[in-house]
């Protein structure tokens, strides 16, 4: 997706891009992050951020996963918290009936000065960071939740993994410098160290804030290999999971089960 501040557009962007996973015959469908809004500043996310459990984002979210009997693990949307002025960035997890099953508040927040740019972030100024890990159970396998920055500790990784995580989803707006130098590199070194599946749908291309994000939406499978990806622009990418090629590998190679530390 190209997310921008007009909620209704991007949900109507998700609508049609949900609607092509569906029928492409997919089970489970990965929105990225900040599907619902990018807005032109940071603050602006404090403005939209919805109550738990109620508005216009939640309420699409659980429509649509109904309408199409498709289960949605909806990237990150703003949720208030209480006594907080700041939001959670927070990835939902609904069901083919429409329920939400899960909820991930991302746990590492961007707060960096890229290397040799002109270019800052502090996610923590507006967002509170999450502090529990996330595995749920899904018709694709036992799913481990993540978004973006997390990506960089592997530590969360191995704790989902350690949770009995088949598949890692880590829905995201990589900065285009970052995903140029290390987005692949990043994706399928947490693949192959777990030996689990990895889907990373992401935010591409210039949004109107001024932002570029990176792109190259990819899934992966527990040896590392991309299943399929989309390099740049809106659109869907579809693959299909081998739990049972992922069980005899990981019987075969038992690198989980050597781990001392």
């Amino acid at each position: 997706m190209t997310s921008g501040p007009d909620v209704q557009a991007n949900l109507a962007q998700a609508r049609l891009l949900l609607e092509e996973a569906e029928a492409g015959a997919a089970a489970v469908a990965v929105l990225p992050e900040n599907f619902a809004f990018m807005g032109l500043a940071d603050a602006d996310k404090r403005v939209v951020g919805e109550a738990e459990g109620s508005g216009p984002i939640q309420d699409f979210l659980a429509e649509t996963a109904r309408r199409l009997r498709l289960w949605v693990i909806a990237g990150t949307m703003p949720l208030r918290i209480a006594g907080d002025g700041r939001v959670a960035a927070a990835s939902l997890v609904y069901n083919a009936a429409g329920e939400r099953v899960a909820r991930y508040d991302k746990i590492h927040l961007f707060d960096v000065e890229l290397p040799e740019r002109a270019e800052s972030y502090r996610e923590s100024a507006h967002m509170a960071p999450g502090k529990t890990p996330v595995v749920v159970d899904t018709p694709i396998g036992r799913v481990g939740l993540a978004v973006c920055y997390d990506v960089r500790f592997p530590e969360l990784f191995r704790n989902l993994s350690a949770a009995g995580a088949q598949v890692l989803v880590l829905p995201s707006a990589f900065t285009a410098p970052t995903g140029r130098a290390h987005w692949e590199t990043l994706l399928r070194a947490r693949a192959i160290e777990n030996l689990c599946h990895l889907v990373a749908p992401a935010q591409s291309g210039f949004h109107p804030n001024g932002r570029e994000t990176y792109g190259d939406s990819m899934i992966i499978d527990h040896w590392g290999r991309i299943l399929a990806r989309l390099p740049r622009g809106r659109g869907c990418v579809t693959a299909e999971i081998d739990l049972v090629r992922q069980a005899q590998v990981r019987k075969s190679f038992p690198a989980l089960t050597h781990r001392v530390l």
